[in-house]
């Protein structure tokens, strides 16, 4: 054995530093059990100690690193989780949800950060399993029972109080499948906890949960969405699955810091709106005919045009799904994928990491498609290479931000398109609303005011001979929906389109090619070869007892 004199100066230094770390180990663990004394809380040292793989995935990686604690023990009524800091209100959220998904009583353990560590480390070695069934789970007899106990969505607030927390998001999402909501809206305000569905448009306050329950409920969404819990001040997005027994329902989760708390949005994607039709989508007969003659085109750009919200991307996914053969190579260009469609490749913009709509486009133009589909038109570079796409043998479907369809020509010059590309490139021009149905259940003739029939007569009025559509202006008859328990009392149930369709032809072309283009003049020159405006297309509806005619101006306007 050397002697201290033998020993190289070196390997004597790193022989000091362990030792040292060693103490300095021991001291922490000392202390940190004092303090577990002082907490009246159980205390372990995780060295050499036997975590089973099976037991540490209960918290996943991400999870145990962002709040410091780890599983290390179960037995069948008990989990032992280890935490260095256990009196943390994101641990406590965490740990009361925990419970609830584990059903068995979770036992916190003050930790050292040495003993973290090395928990940590196990991780490395368990293998990465990607779950196939992720998310929530909402059976058909959860919603059975809760259509049963919930015939209003008035009554969600009361049930929502009998409900543990835990139980709480669960609820929300069932009674908006229910309730046919496409967004949640929970947000913190300074003396309650806000709860607003948006239902076929219209955001309704559904419940006012109690402030104290505000840390939990934001930590369940949390976990749900994958989301970081201990990241209050900054915007975080996320998303899980919901599986019913024949869909499922993708949730996009958001959540916004605010001045009490944090805003979360939770919308609701159904896979039962990707199977839609051309049929479903509420065109009259003649603009039915039209559009499907123009899809079905070999080269062109097809526009949809309207604000956020109109129901663009539907019109576009609907295309898709007549479009969709083994023949066609369809590729599109979305923010975000919203619907995932078999049979036809699908790429997502990524910003931050420099994947725009117009590098994106150029790489698909690569891919030799036959149909490519651009989420959205936004900016000059993206445009011109869509103009491009649609002279040279691609049909190029995208969305523009225009308050109707002749805005869309002016919209495009001024981004920079040259007027001798767009003329021939443009095949149809799509201008939409999404209005609500009066619900059939409930529907009936409704007292209209004297201006608003005027009003719709002068809209009426100028429809063009050569649309097609007949009016007696004599016998003007309007319907609404008095509110009944299939509509939650709403009187509306469920949205429909209103349509223009601008189709290119000669006049619009030479004006498109002239010094001065007017979207006044465009609009003139489409109403005369037949094109109804929206506003037309919405009053035929109401007319038709399919919405009323308040709806329909409110959407216009």
């Amino acid at each position: 054995m050397p002697t201290p004199l033998q020993i190289a100066p070196e390997e004597a230094q790193e022989k000091f530093k362990e030792k040292m770390v060693e103490i300095a180990i021991k001291d922490q663990e000392r202390a940190v059990q004092r303090h577990a004394d002082e907490l009246h809380i159980g205390y372990i040292n995780l060295k050499g100690f036997p975590i089973g793989p099976e037991v540490l995935v209960l918290i996943p990686e991400n999870v145990a690193r962002d709040l410091k604690i780890v599983a290390f023990f179960k037995e069948e009524q008990e989990l032992r989780v280890g935490a260095v800091d256990p009196a943390n209100e994101h641990v406590l959220a965490f740990l009361e949800n925990l419970t609830a998904d584990t059903k068995v009583n979770v036992v916190p353990y003050l930790i050292s950060e040495h003993s973290l560590e090395l928990a940590l480390r196990l991780y490395a070695a368990v293998p990465k399993v990607k779950k196939f069934t992720s998310g929530v789970q909402v059976s058909p007899e959860d919603l059975e029972k809760f259509k049963k106990e919930l015939k209003s969505i008035r009554e969600l607030e009361a049930k929502l109080r009998e409900v543990s927390l835990t139980q709480v998001i669960t609820l929300l999402i069932a009674g908006a499948v229910i309730s046919r909501s496409s967004d949640i809206h929970i947000e913190a305000e300074e003396k309650t906890v806000l709860v607003r569905y948006r239902i076929d448009g219209v955001l309704h306050e559904i419940a006012h949960l109690p402030v104290e329950n505000w840390k939990k409920i934001i930590s369940r969404v949390k976990l749900l969405a994958h989301l970081k819990l201990n990241i209050t001040q900054k915007p975080q997005d996320g998303r899980f699955t919901i599986y019913l027994d024949k869909e499922t329902i993708d949730v996009r989760a958001s959540t916004l810091p605010t001045t009490f708390g944090e805003s979360v949005v939770m919308r609701l994607l159904m896979s039962s709106a990707i199977g839609l039709k051309l049929e479903d989508l509420g065109m009259r007969p003649s603009a039915l005919a039209i559009i499907k003659k123009q899809v079905q085109r070999p080269n062109g750009m097809v526009l949809t045009t309207g604000p956020t919200g109109s129901g663009k991307t539907t019109t576009l996914y609907a295309f898709l799904t007549t479009l969709n053969k083994p023949d066609t190579n369809i590729i599109t260009l979305e923010n975000p994928v919203e619907y995932h469609l078999a049979g036809i490749n699908q790429s997502q913009v990524n910003e931050e990491k420099d994947y725009t709509f117009a590098k994106g486009l150029r790489s698909i133009m690569r891919q030799d498609p036959d149909v490519v589909m651009v989420g959205e038109i936004r900016d000059g570079e993206t445009a011109e290479i869509a103009t491009n796409a649609a002279l040279t043998g691609h049909l190029m479907l995208s969305t523009l931000h225009t308050n109707d369809a002749a805005g869309a020509i002016p919209r495009l010059i001024a981004l920079g398109v040259k007027p001798f590309l767009l003329a021939p490139a443009l095949n149809v021009i799509i201008g939409q609303r999404l209005v609500r149905r009066i619900c059939q259940k409930c529907k009936t003739k409704a007292a209209i005011s004297v201006e608003l029939l005027e009003r719709a007569k002068e809209a009426l009025g100028k429809i063009s001979p050569t649309s097609g559509e007949k009016v007696d202006m004599q016998n003007l008859v309007f319907y609404k929906g008095q509110g009944c328990e299939a509509c939650q009392g709403i009187g509306y149930r469920g949205r429909i389109g209103i349509y223009e369709i601008l189709v290119m032809n000669s006049e619009i072309e030479k004006i498109i090619l002239s010094a001065q283009v007017s979207e006044y003049d465009i609009r003139d020159i489409a109403a005369r070869h037949g094109m109804l405006t929206m506003a037309q297309d919405g009053l035929l509806k109401a007319l038709e007892g399919i919405t009323t005619l308040e709806e329909v101006f409110q959407v216009i306007e």
